[in-house]
């Protein structure tokens, strides 16, 4: 700790990302990163790119992404998107940092599930925003009710995080409607692999900002590029604030790969498909290992066995070369995340967890049959039982 701290920074509780090691190889199935590469579009482009330009400083409005994502949504929801209506930044995360300064003041209410993305608890401490957590049921499940008629803004990530559970289009839609003079935000990391975007709704209502990512559905977490939808005057808010921070937050190769990632929708789609089908393999032969495996609109799955205890599970696998998501957390501490890897990776997963199933049976057969060879040996010597003639 330095002397020059803030008070701020040294009460604050930091948000601790996923595993990222680099001391042996394993199969990561726990920060929920595509499997797949780039589409080989993204990546021809950045191979040719006149990298003497890095002298040059980028575009700092991001016009042609703004164009190019406004251009896709108006196609998908068959309604006009304007680029004025969309913003770029340095990953989604950012984002939502822009989100919490541009439109919470200090003091602030802000409403979200007790289980979600960790980021927001921190995000609220940081920018002096009172969090008010919100239950999920129990079966982890967002009730929409609790959520009508509140007095601050609401946050909601679906499908949800780490639950993978998603709420439907009409849902959301309810919340937007019975909280008209608050911000609906919906962090829609995941939504590709499964659920229905919110995106159609923002033309239609000025409370409700989407936000999404190329992180996931788009293989480019490396590159850290996000956006965000909604009218022209919420989108004016973010791009005041972020002139008053950083003109420049998206480079040049970002801005240039994002473009193509687009473009190329055919790979997108294509990709998406392989990891829901590998998702829903995975789920069966999960609960045929007598694992309890929530309804999936995500990529990846949130998981719990019926006898091994989640963070026994989780320090298991790490010893076999496979890396999961635990949480340590009230509710969820007998869960584990997996993100969906490629079908050999899954296999390689349902592998090793039948082999440390296989164990432990296996340990508790030995177990008993001592247990019982001892307890036979015992009644013997007392007389107990009398040898057959």
């Amino acid at each position: 700790m330095s002397k020059f701290w803030s008070d701020k920074i040294k009460e604050i509780e930091p948000y601790t990302p996923g595993e990222q090691p680099k001391d042996k190889k394993y199969i990561k199935l726990n920060t929920n990163e595509n499997p797949y590469p780039p589409s080989a579009k993204v990546i021809g482009k950045i191979e040719s790119m006149n990298l003497e330009d890095l002298k040059l400083y980028p575009d700092p409005d991001v016009t042609e992404l703004r164009k190019v994502i406004a251009e896709y949504f108006s196609n998908k929801i068959n309604d006009e998107i304007t680029h004025k209506q969309v913003f770029i930044g340095n990953g989604s995360d950012e984002i939502l940092a822009f989100i919490f300064m541009t439109f919470f003041n200090a003091g602030d209410k802000v409403y979200y599930p007790d289980i979600t993305y960790s980021f927001y608890p921190v995000y609220a401490d940081l920018f002096n925003v009172k969090e008010i957590k919100i239950p999920l049921n129990d079966n982890f499940e967002i009730e929409i009710q609790k959520y009508f008629g509140l007095d601050g803004h609401i946050i909601i990530t679906n499908p949800n995080a780490p639950t993978s559970i998603a709420l439907k289009l009409d849902e959301i839609e309810e919340i937007v409607k019975n909280n008209s003079n608050q911000l609906i935000i919906i962090d829609e990391a995941y939504v590709d692999f499964g659920a229905e975007s919110a995106v159609k709704l923002i033309n239609k209502y000025d409370n409700i900002l989407v936000v999404q990512t190329f992180s996931k559905s788009r293989s480019m977490a490396g590159i850290r590029l996000g956006y965000a939808l909604g009218c022209e005057s919420i989108i004016e808010g973010l791009n005041r604030l972020k002139f008053s921070f950083n003109s420049y937050t998206i480079d040049r190769i970002s801005i240039e790969a994002g473009i193509e990632s687009f473009k190329d929708n055919e790979y997108f789609e294509k990709t998406n498909a392989k990891i829901i089908q590998t998702r829903e393999k995975t789920s069966e032969k999960l609960k045929k290992l007598g694992f309890k495996v929530l309804n999936s609109s995500a990529n990846f799955i949130f998981i719990s066995h019926k006898d091994i205890y989640a963070g026994d599970l989780y320090k298991e696998l790490k010893e076999n070369g496979v890396l999961v998501r635990y949480f340590s957390k009230d509710r969820i501490d007998n869960y584990l995340r997996v993100t969906i890897g490629t079908d050999e990776e899954m296999g390689i997963f349902i592998e090793k967890l039948e082999e440390i199933i296989f164990q432990r049976e296996k340990f508790w057969f030995e177990d008993l049959y001592q247990w019982l060879i001892s307890a036979s040996a015992f009644y013997f010597d007392k007389g107990k039982f009398n040898a057959p003639c």
